[in-house]
């Protein structure tokens, strides 16, 4: 895999991963609302005028095209892995940005994905 391929399948992952945070912070802004008929339109309203989450839908948008420039350059079956390294991203950015628990149990799970990354990526 060449350097503009790699970066091509970062950046889609990167992009993927602050989508997913944003979200979480959009969803942290608006705070627990309830699925009702009643709640449509007012819920509805506010999820798309929300910044954080308009920017993450702007995110994967983005996100889709560099992925069909990366799979233009790269086989799916090696591409499509990598994507579970936004796992790893989410993961410590969620602990640092957003607070939430960071575990040994979650450490070891990270760490069997970046190995089979690095497995599949030597295929």
């Amino acid at each position: 895999m060449n350097i503009i391929s790699f970066g091509l399948i970062f950046a889609g992952v990167m992009l993927n991963a602050t989508a997913q945070i944003l979200m979480k912070a959009g969803t942290n802004s608006i705070g627990y609302f309830d699925f009702s008929m009643a709640n449509i339109i007012p819920i509805g309203w506010k999820l798309a005028t929300e910044w954080h989450i308009v920017t993450a839908l702007f995110c994967y948008g983005f996100s889709v095209v560099i992925w069909v420039l990366a799979l233009s350059r790269v086989p799916v079956s090696i591409a499509f892995p990598m994507l579970s390294m936004a796992y790893v991203v989410n993961a410590v950015a969620a602990w640092y940005l957003l607070g939430e628990a960071f575990n040994p149990v979650k450490l070891v799970g990270m760490g069997v994905i970046i190995l089979g990354v690095i497995i599949i990526s030597r295929a």
